[in-house]
């Protein structure tokens, strides 16, 4: 039996602006920004001068002088994404989303009712705009990789239809940065091998990729320029870790500007963990200094953790170990925290009051427990009054936020 393209990409095109131009039509055509000191995102009239998200508000500015910059409508862009999530789902109950404007879909079991995929897709993006005013894109292929891919393609606003019979002539022409888990740091890497295509990536042998990138990263990134990828469509992922992240510009690497960082994304990660009972075991700390190279730091716990405090001060000591470790490195330009091996909380078994030095950080000791106490009386104030009721005073007298903790939570994959 041929095998036939029936997995959608549905990615909704410059979600946030878009979403900005459909509540004020007067900015329709314009360049325009969300945010302010910090670009959160941009109209596709200001990515025609340069703009970005997460630049400078000052250098956007330079790049496109007649930039308007606009406030954020968070619970409109959570609105219009489920709306448009739901659009699809009217289409096949087979859809994993995968952020606030994108998601997979498996249309396999549904054509019968509403013809080939290609017709299904050409809908979906009817309604959309009928129902929403808003402009989404749809990749159509065989694989959840290559309709990413092709979802891409089809930007700004269009469909791309990727034929199995075709597909590796479509997928290997083009740059290597359409790759899933290529960013920039990858990208310049392949580009000192001379490898600028998907195509010229699938002729790479496979151990120069993986002594390049990592035997994981090396022999994924090989199996997809192939269009390796077996992965199907999930409906219900329980994720198996929680994470946030900070980009600061360019700050010097001190304390005074990474530990009231910290603290704030320890605050938002472990309240989360809190909020679906799910402590974690692993604490992992990442640092991207000023030429975007990336370093990480873990540390694995004897028991499982949810408290702030303990999460903030075990990625603080990270982070001081890893600027020990790269002296040489004067500037960092983003900080993040994640917690993983997830486990579900069935309560604590309190320890002996030994005296121990890490009490304060071990769950079940005296203070530890007091901790996690003091969280959650937290957490039942901003429940009940809102996120600002209530909070740590070293993260809301020390840290200056640029971007608005509603947008970071949209961003960030949550349990």
């Amino acid at each position: 039996m041929e095998p036939t393209a029936t997995i959608l990409h549905a990615d909704l095109d410059a979600f946030y602006a878009s979403v900005e131009q459909l509540l004020d039509p007067s900015l329709c055509g314009k360049p325009i920004a969300v945010g302010g000191g910090v670009v959160l995102a941009a109209s596709y009239e200001a990515r025609a001068f340069g703009v970005r998200g997460g630049m400078p508000g000052r250098r956007a500015r330079e790049l496109c002088p007649q930039l308007i910059f606009v406030g954020g409508h968070f619970k409109d862009y959570q609105r219009l994404g489920d709306a448009a999530i739901n659009v699809i789902k009217d289409f096949t109950p087979l859809v994993e989303r995968i952020s606030i404007d994108e998601a997979f879909a498996d249309v396999a079991g549904c054509t019968h009712l509403f013809g080939p995929p290609a017709d299904i897709a050409m809908a979906i993006r009817r309604r959309v705009r009928a129902e929403l005013g808003l402009p989404i894109s749809v990749g159509v292929a065989r694989t959840k990789h290559l309709a990413k891919i092709a979802s891409q393609v089809a930007k700004p606003d269009g469909l791309v239809v990727v034929d199995p019979a075709t597909e590796l002539e479509f997928l290997h022409d083009l740059p290597v940065e359409l790759m899933w888990g290529v960013g920039p740091v990858t990208k310049s890497r392949l580009a000192e091998m001379g490898v600028l295509t998907i195509g010229q990536m699938a002729k790479t042998p496979g151990w120069s990729l993986e002594r390049l990138l990592g035997p994981a990263a090396g022999a994924k990134l090989a199996a997809l320029a192939w269009n390796r990828d077996p992965r199907e469509i999930k409906t219900h992922r329980r994720a198996q870790s929680a994470g946030a992240q900070s980009a600061l510009g360019k700050k010097p690497a001190e304390e005074w500007v990474f530990r009231p960082t910290l603290r704030h994304l320890a605050d938002r990660v472990a309240s989360r963990l809190r909020a679906k009972s799910r402590p974690g075991r692993t604490v992992t700390v990442r640092v991207r200094f000023a030429d975007l190279r990336s370093v990480t730091r873990s540390l694995t716990l004897d028991a499982p953790i949810s408290a702030t405090g303990m999460l903030a001060e075990i990625a603080e000591e990270l982070v001081r170990t890893l600027l020990a470790d790269h002296p040489d490195e004067k500037t960092i330009s983003l900080l993040a925290i994640s917690v993983s091996h997830l486990e579900t909380h069935t309560g604590l078994q309190l320890d002996l009051p030994l005296g121990l030095e890490d009490e304060k950080r071990r769950p079940s000791a005296k203070k530890g427990m007091a901790r996690w106490v003091a969280d959650r009386a937290v957490d039942t104030i901003r429940a009940r009054f809102g996120w600002q009721a209530v909070g740590y005073g070293s993260v809301a007298l020390e840290i200056s936020r640029s971007v608005p903790d509603e947008f970071r939570e949209l961003a960030e994959k949550d349990l």
